[in-house]
């Protein structure tokens, strides 16, 4: 999958949990709607993304990429 489709669709996850004001548990949320979601190798690019460059991500896309590349679950 080409990764400005990624880039979008982890944004617009991020959009959604936006809404919460604890950043913490948005961030969570994320995490766990891509682990839920998304096929290994598409949360394998996206993690590798942001660890290149990551700069079209939200921020809070980035804090919940990093608790995801934390569990060591790809």
């Amino acid at each position: 999958m080409k990764i400005e489709r990624l880039i979008k669709m982890a944004n617009d996850i991020s959009d959604f949990f936006n809404a919460e004001s604890d950043k913490e548990l948005a961030a969570e949320g994320v995490k766990k709607h891509i682990l839920r979601s998304w096929d290994p190798r598409m949360r394998k690019e996206i993690i590798a993304y942001s660890q290149q460059d990551g700069s079209a991500l939200s921020d809070l896309t980035k804090a919940a990429l990093v608790k995801l590349n934390s569990n060591k679950i790809s």
